[in-house]
């Protein structure tokens, strides 16, 4: 057994775990995504061959070259980088998912871009969930403000929420303490899909080192990386 594949059976132990432990019973609930970035696109080819179908780019113009490599597979390409707005437009014609929409520009420029002979691209609003002034994203309140737009615009489909907690120091209450930003991330959806009558169902939420929280408070989409894939290119 080669060690991809010894990698990518263990994460899935562990999703099927953690979802055991939080009392989830349906595993098709949760999804796993390959972040393939730095990646060759060889590894990718090796996890499809395993029934890996979600892969995970960061890097546009690296991503480019993957998925012309790969259009014979029908492998789900997943954008979960920061978006620059010369980017949106490459973005908006090649992936099936983007994950990283920090920003009203940038939805815009998503939903005026997309083909519409395609279907709506599904994206998912980033919160910076922990209001750390590094990271990009929407604020918990100005949100409210944006979705009103984001949800009328044409060929988008808003799924859900994204967001990456700020790490935890390891001890005793580690994992009591990453699912706190977690479970607001979950009530923050569900408070939208309340105030504006939305069916939002995704939350992208989880790494390798904080899945069984998000399992816990409610992760659709498992964000792996180095777990399965080994150390980066550089």
């Amino acid at each position: 057994m080669t060690k991809i594949i010894k990698q990518f059976e263990h994460i899935k132990q562990r999703i099927v775990q953690a979802m055991h432990s939080s009392g989830r019973t349906a595993p098709e609930t949760v999804t796993l995504l390959a972040v393939s970035k730095r990646h060759p696109y060889e590894k990718i080819q090796s996890l499809y061959e395993l029934g890996q179908q979600h892969f995970g780019e960061s890097y546009l113009q690296e991503a480019l070259q993957k998925i012309e490599k790969l259009s014979q597979l029908e492998i789900i390409w997943h954008f979960i980088g920061p978006i620059q707005s010369n980017k949106t437009k490459d973005i908006a014609q090649q992936f099936h998912w983007v994950h990283s929409v920090d920003r009203l520009k940038i939805a815009r420029r998503l939903s005026q871009q997309r083909p519409i002979e395609l279907p709506p691209l599904n994206i998912c609003l980033q919160i910076n969930i922990s209001n750390e002034v590094q990271k990009s994203g929407f604020s918990t309140t100005n949100i409210h403000d944006a979705i009103k737009e984001i949800i009328s615009l044409p060929n988008i489909k808003v799924r859900g929420l994204m967001a990456i907690p700020a790490p935890v120091a390891e001890g005793n209450e580690q994992f009591i303490k990453q699912c706190i930003p977690f479970q607001q991330l979950r009530e923050l959806m569900l408070q939208l899909n309340k105030d504006y009558q939305l069916d939002m169902d995704t939350l992208s939420m989880g790494m390798s080192n904080d899945l069984e929280a998000a399992i816990a408070e409610g992760a659709t989409i498992i964000r792996i990386g180095t777990a399965l894939f080994g150390s980066r290119e550089t």
